[in-house]
Order: structure tokens, then C-alpha cells, then sequence
């Protein structure tokens, strides 16, 4: 008899346990959670992104630097949302230019040569979100990147260019979707 009750006690917790389960499972499926690997909170009614040439507005041009910033750009955003990149008018726009390309020395040694020289990318960003204005902004970004003054800056600027512009990307992609 004992045997029976404790059968019929188990059976009973069974029960409970999958009934509880199924309820937590329903109320779980009725919540829609817009959840990112890269961060990104784009809410569901924000569908296409407009982005437009950066053109090269610094007083030293590097040539191909425009076409490769803006690409990249492109990427970032094509490979880490599901917005899609239009031409025309668009939920979101991102435009600017290259305000700034310069390199400098930084690292002076006894003999007044440089150490290190340094490669300085400066941006003018505006970021226009047209279903939240609070969301919009107009801001200056800029990074650099050392090189050892012993190398010369054509023999090294393509790896800058592309280290820099992946950490000007990731700037702007944060203030412009990442809300932390």
C-alpha cells in the first residue's frame, strides 16, 4: 500500500513539474525579444539604412581612402543587422566625410628624432533615425594608429587605414544601434 502511494505521490509531482513547464513555455512564446551577437537594438519597424559616400574633404587626400571607408561601412551594417542598404529614402540614414588624414610624430627621442609617428583618421558623422529623432546625432570621430619611425608610411598605410577604419566603424555602429 505504501509502495502504491508513494507511485501515485510521484506521479502527481510529474505532473505538476510538466504542468508548470508548459505554462512557463506559453508565456514565454508570447514575448518577442529582438536579441543581437553584435549588440545591435534595432527595433522591428526599422527595416533599410542609407549610406552614403564619405568623401575625402581633408587637406591630405590619400586617394582610395573614401571608396574603402565607405565599403567597409557598408559591410559592417549588411553583415551585423538585417537592414537592408537603399539608395533612396530610408529608415535610418548615415552620411559625412573625411574631415582629416594627417600623420605626426609623437614619440621624440634625445635627439629630437620621432620614435613613433602616428596616422590620424578624423570623420564628421551625422546619423538621421527617422523613427526616433532622440536617436539622431551629429558627431567628429577619430582614431590613430602608431607606426614605428624606422618604416615609411607607404610601406605601412594600407594595414593602418584598414585597423583605423575598423575601429572608426565600430565607433559609429555603437552610437548609431548599440544602445548601452
Amino acid at each position: 500500500m505504501i509502495s502504491f502511494k508513494n507511485n501515485v505521490l510521484r506521479a502527481k509531482r510529474a505532473y505538476t513539474e510538466i504542468f508548470t513547464l508548459l505554462i512557463f513555455v506559453i508565456v514565454l512564446s508570447g514575448c518577442k525579444v529582438n536579441y543581437s551577437f553584435t549588440g545591435a537594438s534595432i527595433p522591428p519597424e526599422v527595416k533599410t539604412i542609407n549610406i552614403q559616400y564619405f568623401p575625402n574633404n581633408a587637406a591630405l587626400v590619400e586617394p582610395t581612402l573614401s571608396q574603402k571607408f565607405t565599403d567597409a561601412l557598408r559591410d559592417k551594417f549588411t553583415n551585423e543587422t538585417n537592414l537592408t542598404i537603399v539608395n533612396e529614402s530610408s529608415d535610418l540614414i548615415l552620411e559625412g566625410s573625411i574631415i582629416g588624414y594627417n600623420t605626426q610624430p609623437v614619440a621624440l627621442q634625445g635627439d629630437d628624432q620621432a620614435a613613433l609617428n602616428r596616422l590620424t583618421i578624423k570623420l564628421d558623422v551625422k546619423y538621421t533615425n527617422t523613427f526616433d529623432d532622440n536617436m539622431s546625432f551629429e558627431s567628429t570621430f577619430e582614431r590613430y594608429e602608431q607606426y614605428s619611425s624606422d618604416r615609411n608610411l607607404q610601406d605601412v598605410q594600407d594595414a593602418l587605414i584598414e585597423e583605423i577604419n575598423r575601429m572608426l566603424i565600430e565607433d559609429i555602429f555603437n552610437k548609431a544601434v548599440v544602445n548601452w
